[in-house]
């Protein structure tokens, strides 16, 4: 196996970062056969048995779903919809607003939906660290040179960064920062502390923490409420030195107001997994400043990704036989 498709192995810590809290005994869905579909890919066929699960071609007695696909929304749908008995469904990405629409209109009493979210933190928050450093140290700059230019880059030492978001990917980016003794400001939906940040906001005060901020890390979940939450408004409010990562959904971020704020240097330099639209057109303007770095949503890639999840499946069935303690539940109110 060559380096660039190895995956994390037993080295790795799996991240539940999530709420796992039990659920009270009548609310728990009852156990029975799960499916996983579209197809039964071995590799979560054996992450079902080995916590003890049966797996079974989809029926009447299936009581649980593992889906691993996010391009079949007419088929998603009607699995659900003709199988009442359903009452776990396991869906593949941290987060769901692919299923959205299915997770609104399908909902009912007994069914329990959870995600990948907080599985994957360890590799997105490693790339987020990675595109950030390399923006302070102008590797767009120093890549497409031909000549040996001037000495330039910043360091991420004691710098005040701003974090909109606290799911796993959040808190394994705090971890991996604690060494830069940055000032961590974190930025969600309460003002509920965060340990390992120096301070918690609600999403209604971002435009107050932005000038201040050397470094902006969107990690928030996609609903409809966070939609373009990082547009002209909050692109001008950046200090011109201040440098933006998106690691989590390219429709948080006004991609016509970035391009306007990078090509008029009113921020210093933006790095992009994620693009609205997405994949970004070829020509795009994004693709040719030399102040933005855009990889093809590549911070957790499917050999990344495939032993988390299974550990996620593992979890999950165990919580759908036994404990009740599910990790990644989605609040279907809340879209993630």
């Amino acid at each position: 196996m060559t380096p660039r498709s190895r995956s994390f192995d037993g080295r790795h810590r799996e991240v539940l970062a999530v709420a796992a809290d039990a659920l009270p005994a009548g609310e728990r869905p009852e156990p029975g056969p799960i499916t996983v579909l579209p197809e039964a890919d071995p590799t979560f066929v054996e992450a079902v048995e080995a916590a003890g699960g049966t797996v079974a071609p989809l029926g009447d007695d299936t009581r649980g779903i593992v889906w691993l696909a996010h391009d079949r929304p007419e088929q998603f749908d009607e699995i659900i919809s003709t199988h009442p008995g359903i009452g776990w469904v396991q869906l593949p990405w941290a987060g769901v607003d692919a299923f959205a629409e299915s997770i609104r209109d399908h909902d009912r009493p007994g069914l329990v939906w959870t995600s990948a979210k907080g599985a994957y933190a360890q590799p997105v928050a490693e790339h987020a660290l990675t595109l950030a450093l390399a923006l302070l140290r102008e590797l767009p700059t120093r890549i497409r040179a031909t000549s040996w230019g001037p000495k330039i880059g910043s360091s991420l030492y004691g710098l005040n960064v701003v974090i909109i978001g606290a799911g796993g990917i959040a808190l394994e980016l705090l971890r991996l920062l604690e060494p830069f003794g940055v000032t961590v400001t974190i930025v969600r939906r309460s003002a509920d502390p965060v340990e390992g940040a120096h301070r918690t906001v609600p999403v209604e005060q971002l435009d107050e923490v932005l000038p201040e901020a050397d470094l902006l890390v969107v990690a928030a979940a996609f609903t409809a409420g966070t939609d373009k939450l990082i547009g002209a408004r909050q692109l001008e409010l950046l200090p011109e030195t201040a440098h933006l990562v998106n690691i989590a959904r390219g429709g948080l971020v006004d991609t016509e107001a970035l391009v306007a704020a990078l090509e008029s240097g009113g921020i210093a330099g933006a790095a992009l997994d994620v693009t609205d639209p997405e994949p970004l057109p070829d020509g795009h303007p994004l693709f040719s400043l030399d102040t933005a770095i855009v990889t093809p949503h590549s911070a957790d890639t499917p050999e990344m990704i495939a032993p988390l999840l299974a550990a996620r499946v593992r979890h999950n069935v165990r919580a759908f036989l036994e404990t009740g303690e599910f990790a990644g539940r989605v609040d279907p109110a809340a879209g993630y």
